[in-house]
């Protein structure tokens, strides 16, 4: 199956299930508050089946794209989007069902419900990750340390040099390179303060200019010209492919490599960001092999790349990095879950406000062609793990766009709640409607540039200029 086949009918799958897990929750908190549910659908579109119970239709419709909850006194499918008309103006009678008839803080709760779904799902599925097998590469949260600096780099010109340690990056005190990394996907296009320290002790105060890529998605520290110390002990080669350079130079599976051209190199993406620079000039390899040093020599030979763009290889790969597998227990799992989607919701808050304020270029916002990408990749990976905090991952998304104070979302209905408490009246229905159409346009006009962004990312469309 291709691959972009096997991305869209996994983004679906994905989204189908989170926007079905947040309509749950208006149905839910709806029910509990005696709103009269008229249809709890399964997908959008024709009704293809499904069953009556009391006042409720449950259906399955025509697109598995999710699915709705239409509540009595409202036009849209979870809550957002009053009825016009007598009803709402309120020149008609209303039954207890009836949405608008309930008291304004059941309402809130309602709106509410649909993103604190979210919420409990990305919270159950990490902590399902994290009590199960939740493979971590150590160096993520050990202190950040240089390991290679490109020459004539961003990295170079910051003066950083191998085995520097970042002691404070961008506000942030003694950071990992998890903390490093995140910092630098939010300031890209724009300088960052930091201060490392040398390997005899000394302090320097410098800057670091992080230049995007042409699609920030892609955007690694290798783009401003340095790489992570993964590990301290020499590369361990793994696997030597047949007919390329490295083979015929000599190279063997088991061989450590000490140094390049008496650099010593501590990760493959260390090699790789130094094969690409020096090109295909030959290289100097310092190697053990048993316990015995020896040399190499070996030319590098010109490939094309998964982007289309050339690269330089030996043909060889390399043990996995170093890693463990977390086990917590229920409550460690749980808490820390917790605390990771806090953190996510703050870190996608910052990036809202960071667009807004032209702190982050627009081009970093994904729709649905980036989000497809990126699930098909994840859906590629071995195990259940990342696909499981993937989806979490997007269910925190959902669940805070959802609580943004525009209208037409959860948000939207829950401002407006709120000024109507602080008024104690309501607000003129005109007026909601005139608010709702003009925040329908605009969402119209933003989901397609955010198409167009998504489109824009691709390699092969970036290079017609779109």
């Amino acid at each position: 199956m291709s691959f972009v086949l096997v991305s869209l009918v996994s983004m679906l799958v994905v989204l189908g299930v989170l926007v079905l897990v947040h309509e749950f929750g208006h149905f839910a908190v709806a029910k509990l508050c005696g709103v009269r549910i008229e249809t709890f659908s399964i997908g959008f579109g024709k009704r293809l089946f499904g069953f009556r119970r009391g006042d409720t239709d449950y259906r399955i419709s025509l697109l598995p794209l999710g699915g709705y909850v239409k509540m009595a006194g409202e036009l849209g499918g979870d809550g957002t989007i009053p009825m016009s008309g007598a009803g709402a103006l309120g020149t008609a009678p209303r039954d207890s069902g009836d949405l608008n008839s309930k008291p304004r803080w059941q309402r809130i709760l309602i709106a509410c419900a649909g993103p604190a779904s979210n919420f409990l799902l990305a919270i159950f599925l990490m902590t399902a990750v994290y009590i199960g097998h939740n493979e971590v590469e150590n160096y993520l949260s050990q202190p950040a340390i240089v390991d290679y600096v490109v020459p004539n780099s961003a990295a170079a010109k910051a003066g950083l040099q191998h085995g520097d340690r970042i002691v404070r990056y961008d506000g942030v005190e003694d950071p990992n390179w998890d903390q490093v990394l995140e910092r630098s996907a939010l300031n890209l296009n724009h300088s960052v303060s930091m201060m490392v320290q040398r390997q005899n002790g000394a302090q320097k105060e410098t800057s670091l200019f992080l230049k995007s890529p042409v699609n920030p998605d892609d955007f690694g520290l290798g783009d401003v010209g340095l790489t992570p110390e993964i590990q301290q002990k020499p590369l361990k080669v793994a696997l030597v492919e047949a007919d390329m350079p490295g083979a015929k130079a000599g190279l063997q599976s088991g061989d450590r490599i000490v140094s390049v051209d008496g650099t010593q190199l501590h990760s493959l993406p260390s090699m790789i960001l130094y094969l690409q620079q020096n090109g295909s000039r030959p290289v100097t390899l310092s190697i053990l092999r048993n316990g015995t040093p020896t040399t190499l020599t070996v030319a590098p030979e010109k490939t094309t790349g998964p982007d289309g763009q050339p690269r330089y290889e030996i043909g060889f790969n390399t043990d996995p990095p170093p890693s463990h597998i977390e086990r917590l227990s229920f409550p460690q799992a749980f808490s820390k879950a917790a605390g990771e989607c806090i953190k996510e919701s703050t870190l996608l808050l910052d990036i809202l406000r960071r667009v807004v304020t032209h702190r982050m270029s627009a081009r970093t916002l994904s729709g649905p062609v980036g989000i497809a990408r990126q699930t098909g990749y994840v859906v590629s990976l071995p195990g259940w793990s990342p696909m499981m905090a993937w989806t979490a991952f997007i269910s925190v998304q959902l669940g805070v766009l959802n609580l943004l104070p525009i209208p037409i979302l959860d948000g939207g209905m829950i401002f407006f709640l709120l000024i109507e408490s602080v008024m104690r009246r309501d607000l003129s229905e005109t007026l909601k409607e005139r608010v709702y159409q003009t925040a329908f346009v605009f969402f119209v006009l933003l989901m397609v540039f955010v198409l167009f962004n998504d489109l824009s990312k691709i390699p092969s469309l970036a290079r017609l200029k779109l």
